[in-house]
C-alpha cells in the first residue's frame, strides 16, 4: 500500500511538469474580407487579439455602394450601427458582446439625434461610451463609431 501511494505522488508531481494544452493565442490578427481590402483603405476592418474584436471606425456608408446614406445623423448613425453589426457577425461576435464604443460627430449639437439612433441597437446593456467632436470625419461623414467586443470560442 506504501509503494502505491508513493507511485501516486510520484505520477502527480511528474503530470505538473507536463505542458497543459496552450491558451488561445493573443498575438493580433488582422482582419480583412475581400470587399473591405479592394477598397485599399490603409488600415484593417477589425484586429483580434485573443478574445477582444478591435474594430476600426464605422460611418454611415452602404456597403454595396460606398457612399454615404441620405438622411442626415439619424439616418448615418443607423447605418453606422448596421456596417458594426455585419463586421461583428462576419467575425462571430454580436452586438451584445460591445463592451466600449467611441463615437465621433461632425458637430457636437448632433449628439442627442446621434444618440437616439444608437441606443435602438442596445436595449438591454449599454456599453461603456465616449463621444466628442471632430472638424471632419472621413468622407464628410456626421458620425463615425468605433467599438470593442468580446468574441466567444
Amino acid at each position: 500500500m506504501k509503494n502505491l501511494m508513493l507511485l501516486a505522488l510520484i505520477l502527480i508531481s511528474f503530470s505538473a511538469c507536463i505542458p497543459q494544452e496552450e491558451e488561445k493565442s493573443s498575438k493580433p490578427e488582422f482582419i480583412e474580407t475581400e470587399e473591405f481590402a479592394a477598397r485599399g483603405l490603409p488600415f484593417s476592418e477589425a484586429v483580434r487579439v485573443g478574445n477582444i474584436l478591435f474594430l476600426s471606425g464605422q460611418i454611415g456608408d452602404q456597403v454595396e455602394t460606398g457612399k454615404l446614406v441620405e438622411g442626415g445623423i439619424k439616418a448615418e448613425t443607423k447605418q453606422t450601427m448596421l456596417n458594426i453589426k455585419g463586421v461583428l457577425e462576419r467575425n462571430g461576435s454580436s452586438m451584445e458582446n460591445i463592451f466600449k464604443c467611441t463615437c465621433m460627430l461632425a458637430d457636437i449639437n448632433e449628439w442627442a439625434d446621434m444618440s437616439a439612433e444608437y441606443i435602438k441597437f442596445f436595449p438591454k446593456n449599454k456599453p461603456a461610451r465616449s463621444a466628442f467632436a471632430a472638424t471632419g470625419l472621413a468622407m464628410g461623414a456626421r458620425v463615425e463609431i468605433e467599438c470593442m467586443a468580446y468574441v466567444e470560442d
